[in-house]
């Protein structure tokens, strides 16, 4: 009697998944780097996408391969977001101008990939609308003095961006929580397991994907 392979384990590709996972993880929370590129470039994206998408339908074909991918995200995800708490406590200014190299370091490759497809006059546009409304704002909240309050909506707010990091590869969800000042309080809760940014923080992701 045949047997089939897939349904053979197979510790070595477990382990190089959770790797994966892992890394994906990292790209997700740490600044300048995008988890969905990582997943991209890993092949892992189309069949998260795939899940997300029609998970009735892709259920048994897909999770059983995800779920390797799964566990290192989380690893990876909480490991790295202990780590930067660490950093951002112990020494908060060289810890942001490190973030704004890496997030500077990232745009050249982010450019080039958002033009695979060419780039036309509404893609110009489209640029210069985006950086002004966001110029706009920074500049509002600092000629107002308008302080961001870490609270449950906004830690909503944090999920969102996180999952949509994710979902839209080459985008790194601390690039937009940074210059409102969510990053930090954002990162330091879930290193911490604090149930008051976990939570919101995961109804947000949820929702998003």
């Amino acid at each position: 009697m045949d047997k089939k392979p897939s349904s053979n384990f197979n510790p070595l590709q477990f382990l190089f998944r959770v790797i994966q996972g892992a890394l994906i993880g990292l790209g997700a929370v740490l600044p300048g780097i995008s988890g969905g590129v990582l997943g991209v470039i890993f092949g892992i994206y189309k069949p998260i996408m795939e899940l997300l998408s029609n998970p009735f339908k892709n259920f048994r074909t897909h999770v059983p391969k995800l779920i390797p991918v799964f566990i290192g995200g989380v690893i990876g995800f909480l490991g790295v977001a202990n780590i930067l708490a660490f950093f951002l406590n112990k020494y908060p200014d060289p810890s942001v101008c490190l973030f704004i190299g890496l997030i500077g370091g990232m745009l050249p490759s982010l450019f080039r990939e958002a033009g695979e497809q060419g780039r036309t006059k509404g893609s110009w546009i489209s640029l210069a609308v985006c950086m002004c409304v966001i110029f706009a704002l920074l500049i509002g909240l600092q000629m107002t003095s308008v302080e961001i309050a870490p609270n449950f909506f906004w830690y909503l707010f944090c999920g969102f961006c996180l999952a949509l990091s994710v979902i839209a590869p080459g985008m790194s969800f601390s690039t937009l929580l940074m210059p409102l000042g969510l990053y930090t309080p954002f990162v330091d809760g879930i290193g911490h397991f604090d149930m008051g940014v976990l939570i919101p923080g995961g109804i947000g992701a949820l929702v998003t994907v």
